[in-house]
């Protein structure tokens, strides 16, 4: 439990950035290398490095050199763990709202007009 929490917060730390966030979309449309991936932003390749090591670090994506070019690519069900974590609160919280729901369908009128 403490690992899958764990990498939860690698994953939500990793999704915090904006910059890292494109990098995820741009993934999603197939893969891409260092240079494709740093073409949409505004800073220096270093930073973009270092954006793709959190990526990385976090299990979101994978790397593979082939010669000099370095191509990343979305990790297969990356984002399962993410999905099922919100889906397991918004569960939670829609039963909550039920339960409210019905104590208010049952509940007898007390404004009266």
């Amino acid at each position: 439990m403490i690992e899958s929490q764990a990498g939860l917060d690698r994953m939500f730390h990793a999704l915090s950035d904006r910059s890292r966030r494109g990098m995820i979309d741009r993934l999603g449309r197939g893969p891409a290398s260092v240079t494709e991936l740093a073409a949409p932003l505004a800073v220096a390749l270093p930073t973009v490095m270092k954006h793709l090591q959190v990526l990385e670090d976090s299990g979101l994506v994978h790397s593979e050199k082939s010669g000099r070019v370095r191509t990343y690519r979305l990790q297969q069900d990356a984002l399962a763990a993410v999905e099922r974590w919100v889906e397991q609160r918004k569960s939670r919280l829609t039963a909550s709202f039920d339960r409210l729901d019905q104590y208010l369908a049952e509940e007898p009128e007390t404004f009266s007009e």
